[in-house]
């Protein structure tokens, strides 16, 4: 049996059902389209009793999937086709939600670039794997948007404030870091995933196919995350984003932000910070330099709503609430001048920058990401 679109591939033999992203020169980006071929995909083998497993991967050696299409986003949002774009995301997060919840397991073999609505079809699987060529990441604050498609949910259970570091700074990370902080379960060398597939196939325990890919599990090596729990921990624990760049900046024991530097401001002396350095990370300080460097470049609106947004998903329940508050986020977020622009800037014209202005962080709305999250204007991803 087997189900072929232009963009997605899927067959089942062995008793797997082995469902493919099959948009390579687009890495393997979600269309709204693709969302709806694969919810009928996963629903088709829901209750087929001959799919025991389910493997989900991407077509070419580039990526799993560099998430949701955003030129088609960018359309919606550029039309003011504000309630299109609203059921992407709808869609998006149920099909997210299916898989989390699905009755089979789902093996997703996150190789390659994993990014946004990638991390919301594998991040939530029941065995994932990253392998040598793995980059993972929620990259959306430099689109001046917010991590979204259960990201929250995932960032919020990373150990202490990396998940923030994450979400804030749309940090990549590699295999290590990725297991480190809770987004994958199993590395696996990209030379072996044919032996992987194949000994899925051959499974004599159709019940155990995490044990068959702990039989292919290797050590990725160490967590450059876990090296700096000590000094992300102490920045990023402030209770705001200019907190977050003071701290960030004492650390690194600068004088003064990027715009004070330029202008050859003076600041008072900060190399005496009480964050230490962690001794096998001897370029901590240069990289806390560069990541408050890098918040002020980015949307104020996003930073300050990502960073009440990840606190917010530590309270929750499930990832369906944490789904939810994001849907109100992104419901509100599609209509604002900022996200379109965040979008051309990066993606449609890249030679184009957001013009963001660093200074505008203290005149955010007081109260706004509160405002926006408990938004129930539009209607929920599930109906009550």
């Amino acid at each position: 049996m087997a189900l072929v679109s232009d963009h997605i591939s899927a067959s089942v033999a062995d008793g797997v059902g082995h469902v493919t992203l099959d948009r390579p020169q687009a890495l393997n980006a979600l269309s709204y389209e693709m969302i709806g071929e694969l919810a009928a995909v996963f629903e088709l083998w829901r209750h087929d009793s001959e799919v025991g497993v389910v493997v989900l991967d991407g077509a070419g050696e580039r990526g799993f999937c560099a998430g949701g299409d955003i030129r088609e986003l960018y359309t919606y949002a550029s039309n003011d086709d504000h309630a299109e774009a609203r059921q992407f995301f709808r869609e998006e997060y149920r099909l997210d939600a299916m898989i989390a919840r699905y009755p089979k397991p789902v093996v997703a073999i996150m190789d390659g670039i994993t990014m946004g609505g990638g991390i919301g079809l594998a991040g939530h699987a029941s065995i994932r794997v990253v392998t040598e060529r793995s980059r993972i990441a929620m990259p959306e604050t430099r689109i001046g948007f917010t991590p979204d498609v259960g990201g929250s949910w995932l960032l919020a259970k990373a150990p202490g404030e990396l998940g923030v570091h994450l979400a804030l700074n749309s940090r990549t990370m590699d295999a290590a870091d990725a297991m480190h902080a809770g987004f994958a379960d199993f590395f696996v060398p990209s030379e072996r995933l044919p032996h992987l597939l194949q000994a899925l196939a051959e499974r004599a325990d159709p019940g155990s196919p995490a044990e068959i890919v702990m039989l292919f599990d290797e050590t990725p090596g160490p967590s450059a995350l876990a090296l700096a729990r000590d000094w992300v921990d102490a920045c990023y624990s402030a209770p705001t984003v200019a907190e977050i760049i003071e701290r960030l900046r004492a650390f690194a024991g600068d004088r003064g932000s990027r715009s004070e530097r330029s202008e050859g401001l003076e600041t008072s002396d900060a190399s005496s910070s009480a964050f230490p350095l962690h001794p096998l990370d001897p370029g901590a300080t240069a990289y806390a330099a560069a990541a408050a460097d890098e918040l002020e470049t980015l949307s104020p609106t996003a930073l300050t709503v990502t960073l009440e947004s990840v606190r917010r998903a530590r309270t929750l329940r499930s990832l369906e609430d944490a789904l939810e508050q994001e849907f109100r986020l992104v419901s509100w977020f599609i209509e604002q001048h900022d996200l379109r622009e965040g979008i051309r800037a990066q993606v449609i014209d890249k030679d184009r920058n957001p013009r963001w202005n660093p200074s505008t962080l203290d005149a955010v709305e007081p109260g706004l990401a509160a405002r926006v999250l408990d938004d129930a204007r539009f209607d929920p991803v599930w109906p009550a």
